[in-house]
């Protein structure tokens, strides 16, 4: 198992811990979208608090989407996961090449811009559960860790990070999502602030060699540190010709028959892993009927 998402709580059930590695996740959607540096960070950022924001979800079928809307040159990233660890998502623009920031370090920040966070979860309900927030940093951690404390009341902490190797592909990614429970004592909770200091940044601490499990023992590992499981994660699109077909039928036949007079075949292509799919005139033929 390369990458996976380790689920944990600590101080007697006061607090509980996800960790995860995704290299190879960011690293194939890089591939799927092409992406520039900068976009393959952010992408890789929101994939990751997808994957372990999707592990937090009880239902086989609840499905999380995660979307961000900035007006930076990037404009706009969407990831959708379920609760089984599948992941996949897209940046608008993902040939987006712009400076370092001050550090030295790719702009995310720069890339995404001022906007906003919405956080979708369908659980089979009438209605999907929507929370909204305002961009606050648009590093995507901070923007997170934000959310949970204003949108779910729930005091978090989200740490995210993805490193480039020299060529361009993903050289380490994950991060971590730590939260507390409502009867946290105040000594876990000031434990906590002064181990946070010290983690500075995921991904080196990935580059030293650390598993999620030790990331986790980092965190919180005088707090008595019980690990619950571990869930592959991957990036995975369920997109298929059957799939495509129905978008196309759901278009009405009015709209159909314009392409099938036009004489030539269709090509469709999935948002999320960039799939062509073509259909010929028969095909379309077909789906009319």
């Amino acid at each position: 198992m390369s990458d996976y998402i380790v689920r944990a709580t600590a101080a007697n059930n006061q607090i509980r811990i996800f960790a995860a590695t995704t290299k190879e996740t960011v690293e194939k959607a890089r591939i799927a979208h092409n992406t520039s540096p900068v976009a393959t960070a952010a992408l890789g950022r929101l994939l990751t608090a997808g994957a372990i924001m999707g592990t937090m979800m009880k239902g086989d079928k609840d499905i999380l989407t995660l979307q961000i809307k900035g007006s930076g040159p990037i404009e706009g990233i969407t990831v959708t996961a379920d609760s089984k660890g599948n992941v996949k998502g897209y940046v608008n623009e993902p040939n987006v090449l712009i400076p370092a920031n001050n550090n030295g370090k790719l702009d995310v920040a720069g890339a995404v811009g001022e906007g906003i966070l919405n956080v979708i979860k369908d659980m089979g309900m009438k209605e999907p559960y929507v929370g909204q927030t305002v961009l606050q940093t648009s590093e995507i951690a901070e923007d997170l860790t934000f959310y949970f404390a204003n949108s779910e009341q729930i005091p978090s902490s989200v740490g995210l990070g993805v490193l480039m190797e020299k060529d361009n592909t993903v050289k380490q990614a994950g991060g971590f999502i730590l939260q507390l429970m409502p009867f946290a004592e105040e000594s876990v909770v000031e434990y906590l602030e002064e181990s946070l200091k010290n983690i500075t940044s995921v991904t080196t601490l990935l580059e030293q060699g650390y598993t999620p499990e030790q990331l986790v023992e980092k965190i919180a590992g005088d707090l008595g540190v019980e690990i619950m499981d571990n869930i592959p994660t991957r990036f995975y699109c369920n997109c298929s010709k059957d799939r495509i077909s129905k978008a196309i039928i759901s278009i009405g036949k009015e709209e159909t028959q314009n392409i099938i007079d036009e004489g030539k075949p269709i090509e469709v292509k999935c948002h999320f892993c960039n799939t062509n799919y073509v259909f010929e005139i028969d095909e379309l033929k077909e789906l009319l009927k």
